[in-house]
């Protein structure tokens, strides 16, 4: 059982900019260790910090149950560092349960920032994984894929919310 709970849309947290990773130490790997038993324990395919409630640079992403093959990648202080072709799917989103909405991305991705162990990787990713890389990165900008979707489908979205 994972320590974290998802934080919910309309939480204030989800829309904040989230601060760099100064420093990897035991608090870094214990946290991401939770991190990433949240989203192993949840029905997503990845997880930011803002939506644990944390505003830290870290993702977690693991879309093997979707696409076998891949396995877990954890980034301290990610950043797409390039982008080619482009993609629309329907994305969902643990912070905004039971609602999807068409999105745009890149197809390909390559993403750059530090492994758990401080080290720099530069990955290249496409299909789902770079999707997912996308979706995690912009929760650090406070960005959610809601703002990706057209303004009628966001107005749709908030009217149900409200009558909730």
């Amino acid at each position: 059982m994972s320590p974290f709970g998802i934080r919910i849309y309309p939480d204030p947290v989800l829309k904040e900019v989230s601060l760099e990773v100064a420093h990897i130490n035991a608090e870094t790997t214990a946290f991401i260790e939770g991190l990433v038993e949240a989203m192993r324990s949840s029905p997503g395919v990845g997880l930011a910090a803002p939506q644990v409630g944390r505003l830290l640079r870290i993702i977690a992403i693991d879309v093997t149950p979707k696409n076998p093959g891949h396995g877990l990648v954890v980034l301290i202080n990610p950043a797409v560092i390039s982008t080619r072709g482009c993609r629309t799917i329907r994305e969902g989103c643990l912070s905004i349960p039971e609602y999807t909405g068409m999105v745009t991305r890149a197809a390909e991705v390559t993403v750059g920032g530090l492994d758990p162990a401080g080290n720099k990787v530069v990955l290249e990713s496409s299909g789902l994984e770079a999707i997912a890389f996308q979706h995690e990165i912009d929760h650090l900008d406070g960005i959610l894929f809601l703002d990706r979707i057209t303004d009628m489908k966001r107005s749709l979205f908030r009217r149900n919310m409200k009558q909730k």
